[in-house]
């Protein structure tokens, strides 16, 4: 599996001490017992294994301390790995049951987006913090289900959007806010990869689970346009397509689409399983700037008109997103990234697939 999903790039090695120092996160006085707050992983795929477990190794206000897996012989590589004790180990049958357990604060559903609401109401009516890595879900009602379910329990829910975290990022989201550069007149975004060697039954295949290039990847270039603006979505239209008929039966390969926004502003958008993509750029009235790459788990960096180079951060981007997220959460605060906003790109994800089935009809949100 490490070879051929191109967005899984292995960023490189360094020493966690240099990761810890480059993140940057402040420092706060809290009760010894909640010094760092517990997450359980809920899912041991790739994205858990590779990047959030030695993630949360970094972090400062939150760590491993359970899993939920479906896959037994999973259970003693984590157990030995980070040092995981039995009463923290569930299933995906028994996971309620971690309302018993203080040693947890935060489930973490990693599953496919198929599953997320399953994983996350189960988090949320079992008392617990709910991250959901994105995207959200499959349907507008699976996310309010989800968003219902934190509120009635009176937890805290975000997304896993790390590039908001990201510093990069940050400092794009802030010429946008500011109109540093005048009024933003036209945003140009994709994030793709080319799948090859998956197995037939891959989640990624099935749009029931989530697959397919427009939810897979789409929603990196929907979120950055919608960040990079900072203005409401109102409409959208666009294409799916399929070139490799083989492998792609029920889910696009590839999805060309626009998103208009309030202010007359439009977004053209690339999403692709068949094609290597990764940029952000930004045109305004009096200047531009990029990231490229854009979404990258590494060397997220670009250039401003004005000659400022935005050089990539050398942090760990999940670990950064979830400290932040922990510190949103012991500071009872809003969290960066709240359900509401996974769920806004979920509606344009549909609208898009509504204006693909109509041969590219404008659809209005």
């Amino acid at each position: 599996m490490k070879k051929h999903i191109s967005r899984k790039n292995f960023i490189k090695k360094t020493g966690a001490a240099m990761m810890l120092a480059a993140t940057g996160f402040p420092n706060i006085i809290i009760p010894k017992r909640k010094e760092k707050l517990g997450v359980a992983l809920v899912g041991l795929g790739n994205y858990s294994t590779n990047w959030l477990a030695p993630g949360l190794e970094m972090t400062e206000h939150c760590e491993l301390r359970g899993i939920v897996t479906g896959t037994p012989s999973k259970i003693p590589v984590w157990q030995e790995r980070y040092g995981i004790p039995d009463r923290n180990v569930y299933n995906y049958e028994n996971m309620h049951e971690v309302a018993n357990n203080d040693d947890i604060d935060i489930i973490y559903s990693v599953t496919p987006p198929g599953l997320h609401a399953r994983d996350s109401i189960a988090g949320a009516e079992a008392g617990k913090h709910v991250w959901c890595e994105k995207p959200m879900a499959v349907t507008l009602e699976e996310c309010q289900a989800i968003i219902d379910a934190a509120r009635k329990n009176r937890v805290q829910l975000t997304i896993g959007y790390r590039m908001q975290h990201e510093p990069n990022t940050q400092t794009i989201i802030k010429y946008g806010r500011e109109e540093a550069f005048g009024p933003i007149t036209e945003v140009r975004t994709a994030a793709g990869y080319r799948a090859q060697g998956l197995p037939a039954d891959d989640w990624r295949f099935s749009l029931e689970m989530g697959g397919g290039a427009l939810y897979d990847m789409g929603v990196y270039p929907i979120n950055a346009a919608r960040y990079s603006t900072g203005k409401k979505a109102v409409a959208v239209s666009g294409i799916q397509s399929v070139e490799r008929e083989e492998m792609f039966r029920k889910v696009d390969e590839t999805t060309v689409f626009d998103i208009e926004f309030d202010d007359g502003t439009v977004a053209k958008c690339k999403t692709s399983m068949g094609e290597n993509v990764n940029y952000l750029e930004v045109d305004c009235e009096e200047g531009w700037y990029y990231l490229r790459p854009a979404s990258s788990y590494s060397g997220v960096g670009g250039e401003v008109s004005d000659g400022t180079v935005l050089e990539p951060d050398p942090g760990h981007q999940q670990a950064r997103q979830m400290d932040n997220d922990a510190l949103a959460i012991k500071e009872n605060r809003p969290p960066i990234v709240p359900g509401e906003d996974g769920m806004e790109d979920i509606r344009i994800v549909k609208a898009v697939m509504e204006s693909s089935q109509r041969d590219g009809a404008r659809v209005v949100l």
